[in-house]
């Protein structure tokens, strides 16, 4: 590392009460979401509560701990959160303070959000109601420590971070040892002359995403979708137990040559790989590794993508394009949902007006694999939840409650799946959907659910139902 490199770093290194001095009331400010949260500085800014007013801070996909600021204002008082991706912290949090909000967005643009971008109007002027780009005051992101060149690696949260600090007035970092460094791909890091401070943090260990216990729903649901997948495909896991479990039995099979293209990276494409099951060999682009754009997993997970050439971080705009995705030929999209009504739309983020999810690149993926050469996407769910009083609720609905979102509108639905099968939807009409959609329901909610169809005047007398 070069003495220049090394008097840059002392002079942007500060503490964390230095390197929130800067916020001021009624600024907007981005802590970089996944593990990519920063601690000290967040504890920091939590210390100043009493003296600042409408702060407002965007993040995704909250993990713990509980941010300090929120702890210090637990009735949103002072700090407005907003979440692109609930998490089950994130509903918790919304619950107890009433102000945590959800940020819809499309996650293929989310980069596009950042970017200046103003919007001009038919009259060709710029639009002061219609400003494309968002502007924060600062950015707080976690990072690996400064290479020999002078970058921070973003580690585990690629996604749009670079974007943020193109963005964003004031650029702090946090600096973690634990933080593998991970290699891109595209926009995985940033270089010191970029930022602005340096703050040396209490090298936390990355918050860790176990793998939910398989149940035997579980299992036939993954059984179902192994029967679509063939030597050479390339598979966009979603979250969940089921891409586990998924990843297991195809351990089990033959099968050759897979490879992987994610938003999300979790510990199946750690044991496909290592297993040799996937090795990118077919892939027809990036061929060879695995691309992704955040991880989320185990220790395993983070220690193995740690300097591997076997993976490539890149930025949101690049993994969950839907014009790059359905260049890859067979890309197979594998994603979970909450229900899907007898019209065949796709719930995955509420039931209700209770948020429970977000959309995330679901939609990206399942429009990108409907346009790939061979390419599949699967809706999976279980035919039924249990209530808290025992009762048992199809998942499979006439319509959905009001207030739940559509995350995936019905004429970009290909195949949904349940314990009791799969059906492709393609370019079905709508008796034949709810036809197909009811012979994968629990056989209990068969006949109400063929009534609740003729009410609507989408069902055809074909038999087809036992």
């Amino acid at each position: 590392m070069s003495r220049d490199l090394l008097t840059m770093y002392k002079e942007k290194l500060c503490s964390p009460e230095e390197a929130v001095k800067g916020v001021k009331s009624g600024d907007t400010i981005d802590y970089v979401g996944f593990n990519g949260k920063v601690i000290e500085c967040d504890k920091a800014l939590a210390a100043r509560k009493d003296e600042l007013s409408d702060i407002k801070i965007y993040t995704a996909v909250s993990l713990p701990p509980v941010p300090e600021v929120i702890l210090k204002d637990p009735k949103g008082e002072v700090f407005t959160f907003g979440d692109y991706h609930f998490t089950a912290l994130s509903r918790i949090l919304q619950e107890q303070t009433g102000m945590f909000y959800y940020c819809p967005v499309i996650f293929a643009e989310a980069e596009d959000y950042y970017w200046s971008a103003p919007k001009i109007d038919i009259y060709g002027k710029e639009d002061p109601q219609n400003i494309g780009t968002v502007q924060r005051s600062h950015v707080f992101l976690q990072v690996t420590p400064m290479d020999k060149n002078g970058f921070f690696n973003f580690g585990t949260h690629n996604a749009h971070t670079l974007a943020m600090c193109e963005s964003a007035k004031k650029v702090v970092v946090e600096v973690n040892e634990n933080m593998p460094y991970v290699y891109g791909g595209n926009r995985e890091k940033i270089h010191i002359t970029e930022v602005d401070a340096i703050v040396e943090g209490n090298n936390a260990p990355l918050v860790e995403l176990p793998s939910a216990e398989a149940s035997e729903t579980d299992k036939k649901i993954a059984n179902q979708i192994l029967n679509h997948l063939q030597d050479g495909c390339c598979i966009q896991f979603g979250i969940g137990s089921m891409p586990n479990t998924l990843g297991k039995l195809i351990n089990e099979t033959d099968l050759k040559d897979l490879g992987g293209w994610t938003e999300m990276l979790v510990d199946t494409y750690y044991d496909l790989w290592e297993s040799g099951k996937m090795n990118g060999r077919k892939k027809n682009i990036d061929q060879g590794r695995i691309n992704f754009t955040f991880a989320l997993g185990s220790k395993k997970l983070y220690d193995w993508v740690d300097k591997n050439i076997a993976v490539a971080s890149n930025s949101v705009n690049y993994v969950n394009n839907v014009q790059r995705i359905g260049q890859i030929d067979n890309m197979i999209s594998i994603n979970q949902a909450l229900q899907v009504d007898l019209y065949s739309q796709v719930s995955a983020e509420s039931n209700g007006f209770k948020q429970v999810s977000g959309n995330g690149g679901m939609a990206d993926f399942v429009q990108g694999a409907f346009w790939s050469k061979g390419g599949r996407s699967f809706i999976c769910l279980p035919a039924t939840h249990t209530m808290k009083d025992g009762t048992l609720v199809s998942n499979i609905v006439p319509s959905f409650e009001t207030g739940s979102i559509v995350t995936v509108t019905r004429h970009m639905v290909q195949f949904v799946v349940t314990e009791f099968g799969a059906v492709n939807l393609k370019t079905c009409a709508t008796w034949d959907r709810a036809e197909r959609l009811i012979s994968i329901a629990h056989p209990d909610f068969r006949d109400d659910l063929i009534k609740e169809a003729q009410l609507r005047k989408i069902w055809r007398r074909t038999n087809k139902i036992s």
